[in-house]
């Protein structure tokens, strides 16, 4: 299998944003911006398309998905360590009043 890119945008992130597209079982390798010293590799689970997520752990059901260091929405499933992370299993808390942010 092919070795991917992705890209942890902050410190604090459980997903990566892979840039270019990922086939199943394709190694990922995933960095904190351009640092060579926070690099994260992983195996696709599902396909991924060029700019769209992949966890990097295990997030639990109603855990906060983190990009930007900051919650962008809450897991709807189980995702695992190289799942396709995307509208199918999660749940968006931006813009929305009935519910409550978790704060990093």
């Amino acid at each position: 299998m092919a070795e991917k890119r992705a890209i942890i945008i902050g410190e604090k992130d459980n997903v990566a944003t892979a840039l270019e597209n990922i086939n199943k079982g394709d190694t990922i390798v995933a960095k904190v911006g351009d640092s060579e010293n926070s690099i994260i590799n992983l195996t696709a689970k599902k396909e991924i398309p060029f700019g769209h997520k992949i966890s990097l752990v295990n997030i639990k059901k109603g855990e906060p998905i983190v990009k930007y260091n900051s919650t962008i929405g809450l897991a709807t499933s189980l995702i695992t360590e190289g799942d396709y992370v995307h509208v199918h299993n999660v749940e968006s808390t931006r813009g929305r009043g009935d519910k409550r942010i978790v704060k990093e």
